[in-house]
C-alpha cells in the first residue's frame, strides 16, 4: 500500500488538471498558431507559465485505484497487475479467466 499522502497528492493533481484543461488547451493553441503575431504567442506562453504546475496533465502518476501502487498499472483497469490478478482469480472481473493449457 502506498503512502496516503502520495495518493492524495495525485488525486489533487488529477482534479487540478481537469479544472485547468480547457484554459491550458486554449493557451497552447494560441501559442502554437503560426498565423498569430509573435507578441500574442509570447503572451500566451507567459500566461501558460503562470498556471499552477500541478495543473499539467504530465504531472499525474498512474496509480492503482485499490492499492495506490505506482508501478505495473494497467490503463484499461486503472489497477496494478497484482490487484488485477487477485480479482481475476476470485472471478470478480467478468470474462477474465486464468489461462491454462
Amino acid at each position: 500500500m502506498a503512502k496516503k499522502s502520495s495518493i492524495e497528492r495525485n488525486k489533487k493533481r488529477r482534479a487540478m488538471a481537469d479544472r485547468y484543461a480547457g484554459k491550458r488547451n486554449e493557451l497552447k493553441a494560441i501559442a502554437s498558431d503560426q498565423t498569430r503575431s509573435p507578441e500574442d504567442r509570447f503572451a500566451a506562453r507567459m500566461k501558460l507559465a503562470k498556471l499552477p504546475r500541478n495543473s499539467a496533465k504530465v504531472r499525474i502518476r498512474n496509480r492503482c485505484e485499490l492499492t495506490g501502487r505506482p508501478r505495473g498499472v494497467y490503463r484499461k483497469f486503472r489497477m496494478s497487475r497484482i490487484a488485477v490478478r487477485d480479482l481475476a482469480s476470485t472471478g470478480r472481473i467478468p470474462g477474465m479467466v486464468k489461462s491454462s493449457w
